[in-house]
């Protein structure tokens, strides 16, 4: 009788457990094929879409399994996180760069105004203001290629996180043509990031 009352305890503690399991894990949508064959092909439609609204010569480069492979790796919302990650920090990157620029051109400006209130001969100052332009022409320009060497290293790196994450099209290059093409397929992951998928239709 025992050895009854046990193994009936035991089914009932083995039903709960399993009634538990499915209330805790209703049926996913992701892993449901028929959901993500939906999602996908909401995407994919919406990325031939805008395939088709660019110039002829960039259309010519990102190749319709380029589409495909970037549709099936947008499965995953995590790749939408990531560009929006990224976007952002380029973003606060580019307002502290121009931040630096205004304030070596208000160094400059400042030297000047320092000179013409320290020089009374108008011939004397015309030649130290002569001087400090190209002072500051040379000081801009190094400037100017830093900050471009920076934004360049940023720009590596979000090609870098990209591959890594398995996004199709991304890959480390300074060839500004690959580099265009990575921006339109930028511009397409954060456009269809604003867009909401009904995964019930």
């Amino acid at each position: 009788m025992t050895d009854n009352l046990d193994e009936e305890n035991a089914t009932t503690s083995q039903v709960n457990t399993e009634s538990s399991v499915i209330k805790i894990f209703p049926d996913d949508p992701f892993s449901n094929q028929e959901y993500l064959q939906r999602k996908l092909y909401f995407l994919l439609e919406h990325l031939k879409k805008m395939h088709g609204n660019l110039p002829e010569q960039i259309q010519m480069r990102i190749s319709y399994d380029l589409l495909v492979g970037l549709a099936n790796s947008l499965l995953n919302d995590t790749i939408f996180e990531i560009v929006k990650g990224l976007m952002e920090i380029q973003h606060v990157t580019e307002a502290h760069l121009m931040q630096v620029r205004e304030k070596v051109e208000n160094d400059h400006q400042l030297e000047v105004k320092q000179w013409e209130s320290k020089i009374q001969d108008p011939e004397e100052l015309e030649h130290i203001i002569a001087l400090m332009k190209i002072k500051h022409g040379k000081n801009m320009k190094e400037t100017d290629m830093t900050l471009v060497l920076h934004l360049d290293q940023k720009v590596k790196d979000q090609q870098s996180t990209l591959e890594k994450a398995g996004v199709p099209g991304f890959y480390v290059t300074e060839n500004p043509k690959d580099i265009k093409i990575q921006m339109y397929l930028l511009d397409f992951i954060l456009r269809l990031g604003r867009l909401k998928f009904e995964s019930n239709k």
